[in-house]
C-alpha cells in the first residue's frame, strides 16, 4: 500500500506555531509534593494536557522541515499569536474551562485570520458536548447507544433504559469522570452516583445504555475523499485485572496502565474478520465527514448486541504520546500503518497545508 505521507520538504520553510497546554505539575514539580494540593484532583483537571515530552516530540518533528515556535495556550496566547504571524498553527491546546476549551484557540485564530490544523470550533465543541455530537450522529442515522442527558438527578427514569447503563461527564476527555463505578448494573446501585457526579464536575452527565460487544479505536488522517482510516485498534480487556470493568477507564488509562508497566491491551491490526473492517471503516469516515472533522481525529466505537458498530466518542483533537511504550491510540494506529511519529505530525501538518491551500 502506498504510505500516506505527504510531500517534505517544501520549497521554503514555513513559521509554524505550536499552541499547547502544558500539566502544571510539569511547570511546577514541586507541585507533586505540595500538602495543599490533592494529587489526585491534579491529574484528574488536567488529564487532557500535555507533558514536556510529547510537546517537545512534536516541536521536533515539526522542526525537521520548517521554523517552529512555541505558544502556551494560557492568558497571553492571543498576543502572541498576534505577534508572531505563524503561516499556520499546529494546535493541540486543549483548554479548560467549559464545552468550548478545545474551540478557544482555533476562534482566536479564525479571528487572526491565521490557518491551523485540525477542526474548526464548531466541531470541536460538538465533539466535546457529547449529547449534542449524539444528537448530530442520530440525524444521519449513524448507530450510537441509546441515551438521556441528564441535567439534576429527577430527569433520571430507570424505566427508560435497559440495564446496565454507563453514567459519564458530559464534556470530558482522555477517560476523565469515567470511573470504573461509571457502569451500572442496576437502578439501585444508581443511588448517589449521578448526585456525586453532578457535583464533582458541575455540569450535565449523559447517560447510555451499555453496549456489550468487542470495543475499537479508529484513527482517520486527511480530508474530504483523500481521508484514511489507519489499521483499526481493537481493545483487549481480557488484559485488565479481575474485577475491572471492560471498558477503558480513567483507572486503567492512567493508573493501571502505565509506561513502566504498560497493560497488553490494544491489538492493532484488529483481530477481525474483513467484513467487520469495513464496517468499522464506513461508520468511522461517515461520522469524520458528519461532525465536519479536519486534517485528524480519533473514533471510538463499540459492538451492540447484533454486532453492529456504535459511536461512543469523536475526539478531533487526539492525543499523540510519542513514547511506543505508552498505549496512546493515534501513534500506534500510524506506526502500524508504517508512519513513524515524525511523519504521521508531518502528515497532519500537510493535510492542513493543502486543506489551506498553502501547498
Amino acid at each position: 500500500m502506498e504510505r500516506i505521507i505527504f510531500p517534505f520538504p517544501l520549497n521554503k520553510k514555513l513559521k509554524v506555531a505550536l499552541t499547547y497546554n502544558i500539566k502544571p505539575e510539569e511547570k511546577d514539580p514541586s507541585l507533586l509534593n505540595s500538602t495543599k494540593v490533592n494529587k489526585d484532583e491534579l491529574d484528574d483537571m488536567f488529564a487532557e494536557w500535555d507533558t514536556w515530552e510529547t510537546i517537545n516530540a512534536l516541536r521536533d518533528a515539526l522542526a525537521l522541515y520548517n521554523e517552529v515556535v512555541l505558544i502556551e495556550a494560557d492568558n497571553n496566547a492571543f498576543e502572541n499569536l498576534k505577534r508572531e504571524k505563524p503561516d499556520i498553527v499546529f494546535n493541540v491546546a486543549e483548554g479548560l474551562l467549559g464545552t468550548s476549551r478545545e474551540a478557544q484557540i482555533p476562534a482566536m485564530l479564525d479571528f487572526l485570520n491565521i490557518p491551523y490544523t485540525g477542526s474548526d470550533p464548531w466541531t470541536l465543541t460538538t465533539c466535546l458536548n457529547k449529547g449534542r455530537a449524539k444528537e448530530v450522529l442520530t440525524h444521519y442515522n449513524i448507530p450510537n447507544p441509546k441515551f438521556k442527558v441528564i441535567k439534576k438527578v429527577e430527569d433520571f427514569i430507570p424505566s427508560e433504559f435497559n440495564f446496565p447503563i454507563f453514567i459519564k461527564p458530559i464534556s470530558e476527555g482522555s477517560s476523565k469522570g469515567i470511573y470504573n463505578r461509571s457502569l451500572v448494573t442496576s437502578p439501585e446501585q444508581v443511588n448517589g452516583t449521578i448526585e456525586n457526579m453532578l457535583s464533582q464536575y458541575k455540569q450535565d452527565l449523559l447517560v447510555e445504555e451499555y453496549l456489550p460487544g468487542k470495543e475499537f479505536t479508529v484513527a482517520i488522517l486527511g480530508n474530504n475523499t483523500e481521508a484514511e482510516v489507519l489499521p483499526i485498534i481493537e481493545m483487549d480487556f481480557t488484559a485488565l485485572p479481575e474485577g475491572v470493568n471492560p471498558f477503558y477507564s480513567y483507572e486503567a488509562k492512567w493508573i493501571l496502565d502505565a509506561p513502566n508497566n504498560p497493560l497488553d491491551i490494544y491489538i492493532c491490526p484488529a483481530n477481525i474478520e474483513q467484513q467487520l473492517t469495513e464496517k468499522i471503516e464506513e461508520t468511522a469516515l461517515r461520522t469524520y465527514h458528519a461532525l465536519d472533522c479536519k486534517d485528524w481525529s480519533r473514533i471510538d466505537m463499540r459492538l451492540d448486541s447484533s454486532g453492529i458498530p456504535n459511536i461512543i466518542e469523536i475526539n478531533p483533537l487526539p492525543g499523540v504520546l510519542p513514547d511506543p511504550r505508552n498505549n496512546s491510540s493515534y501513534p500506534k494506529a500510524a506506526r502500524a500503518r508504517g508512519l513513524s511519529y515524525d511523519e504521521v505530525i508531518n502528515s497532519v501538518l500537510a493535510a492542513a497545508l493543502k486543506r489551506h491551500k498553502l501547498i
